[in-house]
């Protein structure tokens, strides 16, 4: 039945009463056609009257819900619809007539506003929520106060900090009276009021804590403080740490000054010499590298004392009680090294021991191995040294069957080996595997520091051997600190070991050992031609010296910066001493050298 139908005083009554109503009115026939849309219902769905008259209800609002009261004839309330970027609130009713539904009715208002209101308050509400617990699990106590100087809140770690209940802590008590009281003094909080910026105090309480109080200050847009938020911090868990931390500082420096001296004397029971701070690293890095167990690359000219280093290596790691074999790579022929470090089985080859032979890597097994001259061994070992690395395991000379082995490998060299790569006379992948950490150790010319004490070490060593009571004065010492050593520790110990078994007098003067080291050098092959005939200051003899070594150097090395890195000191050194002895790069002062 259409409104048409309707008598046409009831049509026009019921027009003015629909159309004077806030809210949106909808109806619809029993087949779900919009029958009836007032001006409110125009308006928030924003929809023309003519335009869905007589369209079923479903293609203008699919989710009105209409269709379902018609079809269950039951009533529905409150329902919240979306009609496009509209939200509303609906109340559907039958419209039953002798017993039979004829139609349905929605009533409707527009809620967006209150809708989105809703969410903003549940947002509101979420973070509220969520400040709360921020603000009520903080480990240092929080106090807010408002404008006027009233106490609006505290939270937990404020009364625990205070020792003050909820009640007793001042909430809601203007805090000028809680100062005038002392309950707070200072209060922090009238500071920041007054200087309108951060105040910090520190602040003994009640409870005999001394306390770190923070106050900062909440702006409005016009600059006024709007309210002071007080973060207040027990100090003495802080000042706690700070004496655990003095305790920890003040144990710290007496182990490393134990581990210092222990150091000290295990490098003196080791019979190691060293003054210098470029040994000191050497030996630093050596400790600090034998607690791992990489592979190490020990670098130097000969005579340098890299054998020292790997047993200092050996000695102070968990390898300690294992052995420790070193092995020149090329000072035995290729065929005989192979069995010496692989070990070979009975009747491997002609000449083979009977029941075989243990090698090197298998009888050091828990022990380390030093490969010496490493850029000297053959490349076809080089291949099998790559897998005792990368597997652990050997195969012995004439065995099938691998052996697992656990060895630590240290090698040492006097050559360059990346120059040897280069050249392809020594493996890339080995050097790597054997390069993991590398340790050089410094030539005697560039640690002088150390050559008065090795001295002094060899004397007493041979002194004892030989039986005899040798010293050095003064002078001598000065002449072994000015030469260049090129045979480095060796060569000292060399020398050192000549004088006490060459020399008759217990005194060495410094004539005898300048005498001693103008002969051919045992280590090079090299002379020092620098002769005294007559006694002379010290001073004196050291600039001969000096000038001596210089015309060397320039002779041999050709340019000054060479020179320099030859003899261990800077260029500038080098420039300085050059003019004050009249010598010219390239060239001899030979008048100089004719009143010598």
């Amino acid at each position: 039945m259409t409104v048409k139908e309707w008598p046409l005083l009831q049509q026009d009554e019921l027009a003015e009463i629909v159309n004077a109503a806030y809210n949106g009115i909808v109806t619809v026939n029993r087949e779900g056609k919009v029958v009836l849309i007032n001006k409110a219902a125009e308006k928030i769905l924003s929809i023309k009257r003519d335009e869905i008259l007589g369209l079923p209800i479903s293609q203008i609002i699919p989710n009105s819900g209409l269709p379902d009261v018609l079809r269950t004839g039951r009533p529905e309330s409150a329902k919240i619809v979306k009609v496009g970027n509209v939200t509303v609130i609906s109340n559907r009713s039958p419209i039953i007539r002798e017993g039979k539904i004829v139609g349905a009715v929605g009533v409707f208002q527009d809620v967006s506003e209150l809708y989105t209101l809703r969410r903003e308050l549940q947002k509101e509400k979420d973070l509220n929520t969520e400040l709360e617990a921020i603000i009520e699990s903080s480990f240092d106590g929080i106090g807010i106060i408002d404008a006027d100087g009233t106490l609006l809140r505290v939270n937990k770690a404020y009364r625990q900090i205070s020792g003050l209940t909820l009640e007793d802590s001042g909430v809601g008590q203007n805090i000028r009276e809680l100062e005038k009281k002392r309950h707070v003094y200072p209060a922090v909080g009238l500071m920041v009021f007054q200087e309108k910026k951060p105040v910090t105090i520190k602040q003994k309480i009640k409870t005999g804590k001394e306390v770190l109080i923070t106050g900062n200050p909440v702006f409005d847009e016009n600059g006024n403080v709007l309210k002071v938020i007080c973060n207040i911090r027990d100090m003495t868990e802080l000042n706690n740490l700070k004496a655990q931390a003095e305790d920890y500082r003040s144990f710290k420096e007496r182990f490393c000054s134990e581990l210092q001296d222990l150091r000290a004397r295990q490098l003196a029971h080791d019979h190691i010499v060293a003054q210098s701070p470029e040994m000191h690293k050497v030996l630093e890095l050596a400790q600090r590298v034998a607690l791992v167990d990489s592979n190490v690359l020990i670098t130097g000219e000969t005579g340098v004392g890299k054998e020292i280093i790997a047993k200092i290596i050996h000695k102070t790691s968990f390898r300690t009680d294992g052995p420790f074999i070193k092995i020149n790579c090329g000072a035995i022929p290729e065929n005989l090294l192979e069995s010496e470090l692989f070990g070979y089985m009975d009747g491997a080859f002609t000449g083979a021991r009977r029941g075989g032979k243990v090698g090197i890597f298998e009888y050091c097994n828990k022990g380390s191995v030093l490969l010496d001259e490493i850029g000297e061994m053959p490349l076809g070992l080089q291949v099998k040294l790559l897998r005792v690395i990368q597997e652990q395991e050997i195969f012995r000379i004439g065995d099938a069957s691998p052996r697992k082995i656990d060895v630590r490998i240290i090698a040492s060299t006097n050559k360059d080996l990346k120059k040897l790569v280069e050249a392809q006379q020594f493996r890339a992948d080995l050097f790597y595997r054997l390069n993991v950490v590398s340790i050089e150790v410094p030539p005697l010319r560039e640690r002088r520091e150390d050559i008065m004490p090795l001295a002094i070490y060899f004397l007493e060593k041979f002194n004892s051997r030989y039986q005899k009571n040798r010293r050095l004065e003064p002078e001598a010492y000065h002449v072994l600190e000015s030469y260049t050593w090129p045979g480095n520790v060796r060569e000292l110990e060399n020398l050192i070991e000549r004088l006490v078994v060459v020399v008759r007098e217990d005194v060495v003067s410094f004539r005898e050992v300048t005498k001693l080291m103008e002969k051919e050098d045992v280590a090079t092959g090299e002379k020092l031609l620098l002769r005294i005939n007559d006694l002379l200051p010290l001073q004196e003899a050291r600039e001969m010296l000096e000038k001596k070594l210089l015309r060397r150097a320039l002779q041999q090395c050709g340019s000054t910066r060479k020179v320099a890195r030859a003899l261990g000191v800077t260029h500038p050194t080098i420039l300085n001493k050059m003019h004050k002895y009249g010598l010219v790069s390239g060239r001899t002062d030979q008048d100089a050298g004719n009143r010598e």
